[in-house]
């Protein structure tokens, strides 16, 4: 007779865990930032997993490929599809982790590697840590992305449990968090985050003298990690620079990775240096005095890479796919609604 007592025991001991595993799952949500209308920078790095496969040319890097470069002015000109996966100062250890997680899903024949983060050697602070990570699914990648990038304030399991890092929330919460706990809301088209607006380039940045001009050790550790990811995987590395105004780039680090791209037989594309033949007019193709390109800037960047990508790296022209090019013609279709707005 004892025995359907103990399994009610059980049952009941199991239920109680369920529920708190279940408000406890359902508190960390409410808890943690959508990025749905604020810092929708943060919701860039869950949103490729929904499109996951089929591109042909990945981006990786920070801010100056997410809003200079537009994989649906890519398609228009040569058909081709791409994905930008950049996520604000974005660094050189987290593009490998990030890399490395989107050769799990897909084997694109180009990686486009922003240059711009061989300057920073450390983590620069937690805030930029999670727009990058917190959106990550888990896998080895996102175990190596945690342990490469924390600061010293911060903990890995506070990552594991976001609920330790943003319990204090309670008092921030707003309609946000509330709107979108079932759902996610997304800003960018394969990635590209647009900004119509225009604030052109006032004064151009002082060029400050520095004492030392050489990237650091371990920002060339990870991209020799790249490359081999890229030589490992089949897909040719193209190491570019954006025409971004600030931050000064030197010629001394143009030198660097002119030698790098020379030492291991890259391409590498500064495109501060054809801004002209590009038809950049920083007086009307920037919305932030020159960080970043406008929709303006970055259709036309956009349009001369597509001619280079689509002549050097044997690309196919997706345009005369029955099945794909529907796909993107609903895409360039709400994408050209939004510029148009």
């Amino acid at each position: 007779m004892e025995r359907p007592n103990k399994f009610k025991t059980v049952l009941s001991v199991f239920m109680v865990l369920l529920v708190l595993i279940a408000a406890f799952l359902l508190l960390t949500r409410l808890l943690e930032p959508k990025y749905a209308e604020t810092l929708t920078e943060g919701s860039m790095i869950s949103q490729y997993y929904e499109e996951a496969g089929g591109h042909e040319v990945i981006f990786i890097g920070d801010c100056e490929v997410y809003a200079n470069f537009s994989p649906m002015e890519l398609y228009r000109q040569a058909g081709i599809t791409a994905y930008v996966r950049g996520t604000p100062q974005q660094l050189l250890w987290q593009s490998y982790y990030i890399l490395e997680e989107t050769f799990t899903y897909e084997t694109p024949k180009v990686v486009v590697l922003n240059v711009n983060a061989m300057r920073y050697s450390e983590p620069v602070n937690e805030a930029y840590n999670r727009l990058t990570i917190d959106n990550m699914r888990w896998s080895a990648s996102k175990v190596g992305i945690i342990q490469a990038s924390m600061t010293q304030e911060e903990t890995f399991w506070s990552y594991v449990f976001p609920i330790l890092r943003y319990h204090s929330r309670f008092d921030e919460l707003t309609k946000e968090d509330f709107a979108y706990f079932f759902q996610n809301k997304y800003s960018t088209y394969n990635g590209y985050q647009m900004n119509k607006a225009v604030n052109p380039v006032g004064t151009l940045p002082t060029k400050r003298v520095l004492s030392d001009y050489q990237f650091g050790d371990i920002c060339y550790e990870y991209l020799d990690r790249i490359r081999e990811l890229c030589e490992e995987n089949g897909a040719s590395l193209v190491l570019i620079k954006a025409p971004s105004v600030y931050p000064y780039w030197y010629d001394e680090y143009d030198e660097q990775m002119e030698e790098y791209a020379a030492q291991y037989g890259l391409d590498f594309y500064n495109f501060l240096d054809v801004t002209e033949e590009i038809g950049i007019d920083y007086s009307t193709d920037t919305y932030d005095e020159g960080l970043h390109l406008n929709l303006s800037g970055a259709t036309k960047l956009s349009v001369y890479f597509a001619d280079i990508l689509s002549q050097e790296y044997g690309l196919t022209d997706y345009r005369e796919d029955e099945e794909i090019s529907a796909v993107y013609n609903e895409k360039l279709a709400a994408y050209d609604a939004a510029a148009a707005e």
